[in-house]
């Protein structure tokens, strides 16, 4: 039985017109076998990806989309050229790429094209290998990313309306796409590029707060209506894309890893080939959700994702073949090591804070005063306050999303979406005045939804105590930056001892041999946090599953000596380690 996954309120401009939703009706089998139809063979460029009849055509003929989606910013740059010569190795014609808003746009007006920010060059790449390409520009992607690909400063305007005509939200649209689109436009089909579609926003019908919006997106990007416009609406003359066939869904820590079930899926496709779909495998390759860029889901309730981005794809997340990979080889082409332990180092967060900001009553991380008027996107948020008094700790569900609670240095508990109140002992108040902190973690804005206008993180409102609002907070601003992570720390570091319990950094020297290789680190008995490996944040971990190994991709080794940072641990009085194996290690 064939699930159908359409996309009936994104805009998808095709090379020669704009597809809003369509359906297959008709026998019309394209070619399987366009080995002429790439880009070094196509010299004319009059005609684009057009709809004919109930087919798909490209440059006059017959033409089925085969395409998977890969991820440039989940992927090292280095590995960008060998996951697209594999994605056509394996029988595609076609990459679908997301372009995410908050990576490049992180703070108001300042944008990040290079590194592994370089769109236009994995794109150039895409062409290189004889791939098309169907580009995802947003403003909102979804793409499981935190607030789905939208910047965090959005929400520094209280009355922020996100996804609709709200002024606020439409001015900042509007500049975004004056810097990407033109730099979009040079790489579509009619100019000799590879770009045979954009797709504009994505699952607006999940979404819909505002009529107007889509109207408002079709006009803002009307640069990517080629030639000629097509608007289609629902019908049983056209062909199908079916723009997201997964494979599983994503792992959210704490919950049971998903499975695949590679024969139905097989089944699945031989269907819809001979229907003549179109389609694009999501994620042909996933990646990692490196550093914060993972977001959330919200269900049945709030689901942080896990920094594996695996989501059942053919290649593995350090781009291994699979054996899903190698069966639709052969259908596509029918039809077209060792451990090393560290010596760990720390220094506890209590004793070496930056200047702090003061307010009155808490502030949440998009409106803090920081990082030139942009506010904290991601990471950490550190509240101090005096109390005098003990009793009952209620946040009323303002600890968004994870508190790590301490009385001075000694630990009282954890707040959560599951646990909004702690005693404060009496002994540890008594003629002492003692410091309450409250360290909050990100875990991650929701992706999709209703929600995603209400998602602000850190402390949202009052915290009280005794049925009184806690008031003269010192607020530290933690955001896990490459800078911050890299400060010249050298008179504090300190042998790694494991009887205090107040949250600690960790630094440890990796060394290995002239050739480094792709690998994956093994938590053992580590809490929760995020690791850095020479400066770069490989993401979240959490023991308390699924994942258990991270991806470490070899470029960001060097031979000799590699730092390993790991920040915020709650301290066991239990021995550390960190494995490392050339293989993901699976228990």
């Amino acid at each position: 039985m064939l699930t159908f996954l359409l996309r009936p309120v994104s805009i998808l401009y095709l090379s020669s017109g704009l597809l809003v939703t369509a359906q297959f009706g008709g026998d019309f089998s394209p070619r399987m076998n366009q080995v002429s139809l790439t880009p070094s063979h196509i010299i004319n460029r009059n005609v684009g990806l057009k709809v004919e009849g109930s087919s798909f055509t490209l440059d006059g003929f017959p033409f089925l989309i085969i395409a998977g989606t890969i991820h440039y910013f989940r992927v090292p740059r280095e590995y960008w050229r060998d996951r697209l010569l594999k994605l056509k190795a394996c029988g595609f014609n076609t990459v679908t790429t997301h372009i995410p808003w908050n990576l490049h746009e992180p703070r108001k007006g300042w944008f990040y094209l290079t590194a592994n920010l370089d769109f236009t060059t994995f794109i150039a790449m895409a062409s290189e290998v004889e791939l098309w390409v169907i580009l995802c520009p947003g403003p909102y992607i979804g793409s499981d990313l935190d607030l789905g690909g939208l910047p965090s400063w959005l929400l520094r305007d209280p009355k922020m309306k996100l996804r609709t005509t709200y002024r606020g939200f439409t001015k900042a649209v509007n500049h975004y796409f004056d810097k990407i689109i033109p730099m979009i436009v040079q790489l579509q089909y009619g100019k000799g590029g590879p770009i045979i579609a954009v797709q504009v926003e994505n699952e607006y019908g999940s979404y819909r707060r505002d009529n107007r919006y889509m109207s408002y997106i079709k006009k803002v990007s009307a640069p990517f209506s080629f030639l000629h416009v097509y608007i289609f609406l629902s019908s049983f003359c056209y062909p199908i894309l079916m723009t997201v066939y997964t494979a599983s869904s994503l792992d959210g820590w704490g919950t049971a890893p998903h499975s695949v079930n590679s024969h139905l899926l097989m089944r699945d496709v031989h269907e819809m080939f001979n229907a003549s779909f179109s389609l694009n495998f999501y994620m042909f390759h996933g990646g990692t959700n490196f550093g914060f860029m993972g977001g959330s889901a919200s269900l049945d309730q709030y689901l942080p994702m896990v920094t594996s981005y695996d989501y059942g794809a053919l290649l593995t997340e350090n781009g291994e073949r699979t054996t899903e990979y190698l069966a639709y080889q052969e259908f596509f082409s029918s039809s077209l090591g060792t451990n090393n332990n560290l010596n760990l180092n720390t220094w506890f967060l209590f004793l070496f804070l930056s200047q702090p900001i003061s307010s009155v009553k808490p502030i949440c991380m998009e409106e803090l005063s920081v990082n030139q008027g942009n506010g904290q996107s991601y990471g950490y948020i550190l509240y101090e306050t005096v109390i005098t008094t003990s009793g009952l700790l209620t946040t009323k569900n303002h600890v968004q999303d994870r508190g790590q609670v301490f009385l001075d240095e000694n630990f009282l508990g954890i707040f959560d979406r599951s646990t909004d109140q702690l005693t404060i002992p009496k002994k540890m108040v008594y003629n002492n005045n003692p410091t309450l902190r409250i360290l909050v973690e990100n875990q991650g804005r929701l992706a999709y939804g209703q929600d995603i206008n209400k998602e602000r993180k850190g402390i949202t409102g009052d915290i009280y105590l005794n049925k009184s609002p806690l008031r003269n907070f010192k607020i530290h601003s933690l955001d896990m930056k490459t800078k911050f992570i890299q400060r010249d720390l050298p008179n504090i570091w300190k042998p790694a001892v494991f009887k205090h319990r107040g949250p600690a950094f960790f630094l440890g020297i990796l060394r290995i041999g002239n050739d480094p290789r792709d690998t994956f680190i093994k938590m053992e008995g580590w809490t929760k946090g995020v690791i850095f490996i020479n400066g770069k944040n490989l993401g979240r971990y959490w023991n308390i599953g699924p994942q258990e190994t991270f991806y470490l991709p070899g470029p960001w080794l060097r031979p000799g000596s590699n730092e390993v940072r790991s920040p915020l641990h709650l301290l066991h009085p239990s021995p550390l380690r960190l494995a490392f194996a050339l293989q993901r290690v699976r228990t």
